[in-house]
């Protein structure tokens, strides 16, 4: 706009010196033309030579010379009629004269613009003047013309115009110089905001200014008002010249006078206008580059306050059922979880919390159907006393009181003030009076139901200072109990099939470890934090003091784990009564196993439990030999502790788990460790955890183990402490057996000849070696069981054949041939001659049966070492037994 001005003004400058120029060269143009018209008419000779014979020769020079003097384009002279006697075009004489000549024949000056033949200046309008030229009598003789061309007249613009163009070029310059510092210091200065941007920014400040509910105030660094908008006046009541006041001028308490006049920010500080509650956030201005001051909203919350402290409210009560929700049920603990039901409720929604289970749900059975006495099972609550039941109390509710009626009508009963409530002091009038002492005045009793079963009343108490409970805390006080309800059923649910299954799996485990001289074994079961598991282990004396070590594991948790376990473990010792060794006994495993997974995948209702995976390890220890045959089916191999301390894990052949169906042969391994040793069989439970890997399960094990020597339970106690895990995911099964030998005193052999005369002196030997041993009280039963089992060795089986007796705990027979065809008890027919003997041995040995070895078979039995055997005189009725009295 401002170029604009300039180049208007420029040209208008132009156009007024050309217009005035114009003006004043038509001036000097008449002027100059009148006076040199008249100086020629009235020049001397003049007129004379107007009357001369040729008048044209003698005005022409004369004209020229006055021209030229004159500075006029031209002089003309011409007659009366307006015929032309001179010309400065010599052509143009004798024309006639373009020009009005009437006036001057009358004696009158003529000036006018004309225009002519060309002159010799160059074209253009003239300014010319007639004057008449008067002879000696006064007539008008002829006429004098003079004139100039406009623009000859008019050199004086030719030196104002440049000066005048100049001077517009400078101003346009410094205008628009001065127009581009002006646009950027305000571009700058609205942060490249056009007027359009700014204007309407300044519509949408001024509406939100006076629209907004907010009261805002602009103060400037000395404390004077600079913007106050309507909200801000009617909320401070400010009055209506207060902008370029001081804040302390206008009136307001002292209080919110301060916090406007101080430099500090301040942030939803609440303060009392009046009757309104004003929340006041104040902000320095300087930061966000506006001039140092202070930026300050109001906000009436006095509406609010109700609302918000009821939503507070509403949101730390969602926050304490989210926090119970997370919390309670954890464990599946039923005292646990109630007591968290407590601890969440203290003290965020009452001061004292009491719950009363039923036994029952305690023990994780189902509730009773009915029934008033609760057992007090959790008392929570501030510190000191509060004249409440003690925990493990039997309370018995009154049906009038608040505990029974939750209880009969499902639903919570509030007790807002307890000293006006007869109800609930009448139950107990004396504990009623302690608890009130203690400052308790305001109660909800809640009942606890799952599955429309009452499992027990929730008792919330409040005390002292805090408010009585309102209506609205006895839904709350529900939706909370609703919650711990469920979680309390479900710790009871799992109570009781935890319960079952840990019974279930203690009742298929040994209760001990039976009798025996070749082991001092010592066991430790733990079953896993998340259940009972399929881990087992047994100790299964056989025939010959040997004594057989089992540790055996199934994939998998809970009852179905625990018994298929036990049907294991029963396999395994109905296997060892038949004297398998241990790769033969671990093939039957398998085949019973893969059967046991083909049947119960082949049921409608096995929903998915077939076995998955079962590992065993099975081991034989022979006291007499001091060896130790075992064999393993995908489970760890045993750790042996040697007398000095030094651990070893023998390496046994790796044999797949049982049940995978790989029809592969199990082999077994022989090792003779020395005597007092001790055999670590344990599952993998104890060295695999989710914090380390086998091999430094291994490795911790060594460190357990070794070390000076101990017992077997002193060993157990310190494998456990050393390798327990904080939260053991699977079941632990460890047996520590140390090894015994007999020594040669206690056991004697002898070869039998092939030869039925062999018979008697082995006899007598064996009678003889009982005599050492003082066991004379049994030595004919003895000689009897021997002379059959030696007899029926030279008859049926094979060479070599060798008696062993061994004096244990009881006394052991043992024929051993190199036939494995084995001898079969039966009932002899009246007509059989034989057939008896086997029969015989059965009736004077408490235990009989027959082990196959790799050269053939052993044929033991075993009698008790102190009675038990038939007398002799009785050996003719045991004998006729065998007939009947018809054949008799």
């Amino acid at each position: 706009m401002q170029v604009v001005i300039v180049l208007l003004l420029v040209a208008s400058a132009v156009t007024a010196l050309l217009v005035q120029a114009t003006q004043d060269s038509e001036g000097e143009a008449e002027r100059v033309s009148v006076a040199a018209a008249a100086s020629f008419a009235n020049a001397p000779g003049t007129a004379e030579a107007l009357n001369a014979q040729d008048p044209t020769a003698v005005l022409q020079p004369s004209a020229e010379a006055a021209r030229r003097k004159a500075g006029v384009d031209f002089i003309v002279v011409t007659d009366t009629e307006g015929v032309r006697l001179t010309y400065p075009d010599p052509k143009e004489i004798g024309k006639k004269f373009v020009g009005t000549i009437g006036p001057a024949l009358e004696g009158r000056t003529v000036v006018e613009r004309a225009g002519g033949p060309s002159l010799p200046a160059g074209e253009g309008t003239a300014v010319q003047a007639v004057v008449p030229v008067t002879g000696a009598d006064g007539s008008v003789v002829g006429l004098v013309s003079a004139g100039i061309t406009v623009e000859n007249a008019g050199d004086m613009v030719e030196w104002q115009l440049p000066i005048i163009l100049a001077a517009g070029a400078a101003a346009l310059v410094l205008s628009t110089a001065g127009a581009a510092l002006v646009s950027s210091r305000l571009r700058r200065q609205t942060h490249g905001m056009g007027p359009a941007e700014m204007t309407r920014m300044y519509e949408h400040h001024d509406a939100v200014l006076h629209a907004v509910r907010e009261g805002v105030l602009i103060t400037g660094a000395e404390g004077r008002v600079l913007l106050a908008n309507d909200e801000a006046r009617r909320l401070l009541d400010l009055p209506a010249d207060a902008e370029r006041r001081r804040v302390e001028d206008l009136g307001l308490d002292e209080e919110m006078a301060r916090l406007l006049a101080s430099d500090e920010p301040v942030t939803d500080a609440v303060c009392l206008v009046g009757d309104r509650m004003l929340a006041v956030n104040k902000r320095s201005t300087a930061p966000h580059g506006g001039q140092a001051g202070s930026a300050v909203t109001l906000r009436d919350t006095t509406e609010l306050a109700t609302v918000t402290g009821r939503a507070e409210t509403a949101r730390e009560r969602l926050k304490l059922l989210y926090d119970a929700g997370v919390r309670m049920g954890a464990t599946l603990d039923v005292a646990r979880t109630a007591r968290e039901l407590a601890e969440v409720s203290v003290p965020k929604f009452a001061d004292v919390v009491t719950v009363e289970l039923s036994d029952p749900v305690l023990r994780g059975e189902e509730p009773p159907g009915a029934g008033t006495g609760l057992r007090r099972t959790v008392v929570h609550g501030r510190e000191g006393g509060h004249g409440l039941s003690p925990v493990g109390e039997l309370i018995r509710f009154l049906p009038t009181g608040p505990g029974a009626a939750a209880a009969v009508s499902g639903r919570a009963v509030l007790e807002a003030d307890l000293r006006a409530s007869d109800d609930w002091r009448a139950q107990d009038p004396e504990h009623g009076r302690r608890v009130l002492e203690q400052g308790v005045h305001s109660l909800i009793a809640v009942p606890m139901r799952a599955r429309e079963a009452l499992l027990g009343v929730v008792h919330f108490w409040r005390a002292d200072a805090s408010a009585p409970f309102e209506e609205e805390d006895r839904s709350f006080a529900e939706q909370l109990t609703a919650r711990a309800a469920i979680a309390i059923d479900n710790a009871r649910r799992y109570t009781r099939e935890h319960t079952m299954a840990v019974t279930l799996q203690r009742s298929l485990l040994p209760r001990g470890v039976p009798e025996q001289n070749a082991l001092e074994a010592a066991y430790r079961y733990l079953p896993a934090r998340a259940g009972v598991g399929g881990d087992w282990f047994d100790v299964i004396p056989l025939s010959g003091t040997r004594v057989a070590l089992v540790v055996g594991d199934v994939v998998g948790h809970g009852l179905h784990a625990a018994a298929t376990m036990g049907r294991l473990r029963t396999a395994v010792y109905n296997f060892s009564a038949l004297d398998m060794p241990p790769d033969e006994l671990l093939g039957h495993l398998d085949e019973l196993v893969a059967h046991i997974d083909t049947d119960e995948a082949a049921a409608e209702d096995q929903d998915g439990q077939e076995i998955t995976g079962a590992t065993c390890l099975y081991a034989i220890y022979d006291p007499v030999s001091g060896r130790v045959t075992a064999a393993t089916a995908g489970h760890p191999g045993p750790a042996v502790v040697h007398p000095d301390g030094n651990v070893s894990f023998p390496r046994l052949p790796v044999s797949p788990p049982l049940g995978l169906g790989a029809a592969l042969p199990f082999e077994t391994a022989e090792l003779t460790p020395p005597e007092g040793s001790k055999l670590v069989l344990y599952t993998d439970g104890l060295i695999r955890d989710r914090n380390r890997d086998l091999d430094t399960g291994l490795e911790a094990l060594r460190a357990a183990l070794a070390g000076p020597d101990r017992s077997p339970e002193a060993t157990c106690t310190a494998v456990i402490e050393a390798m327990l895990p904080a939260q053991p995911s699977d079941d632990i099964a460890l047996l520590v057996a140390r090894t015994r030998r007999l020594g040669p005193s206690d056991f004697a052999e002898w070869d039998v000849a092939r030869d039925p005369a062999a018979v008697a002196p082995v006899r007598a030997a064996c009678a003889r070696q009982l005599a050492d041993w003082g066991l004379d009280d049994i030595s004919f039963a003895t000689e009897l069981i021997l002379s059959e089992l030696i007899t029926n060795a030279i008859r049926y089986g094979g060479d070599p054949i060798t008696v062993r007796l061994t004096r244990d705990r009881s006394l052991i027979c043992e024929v051993s041939d190199g036939s494995s065809t084995s001898p079969r008890l039966r009932r002899a027919k009246t007509t059989d001659e034989g057939g008896r003997g086997l029969f015989l041995v059965a009736r004077y040995a408490e235990r009989w049966g027959t082990r196959h070895t790799p050269a053939g078979k052993v044929i033991w039995t075993e009698q008790s070492l102190h009675g038990g055997a038939a007398e002799p005189g009785n050996l003719a009725d045991v004998l006729l037994d065998q007939w009947g009295d018809e054949a008799l």
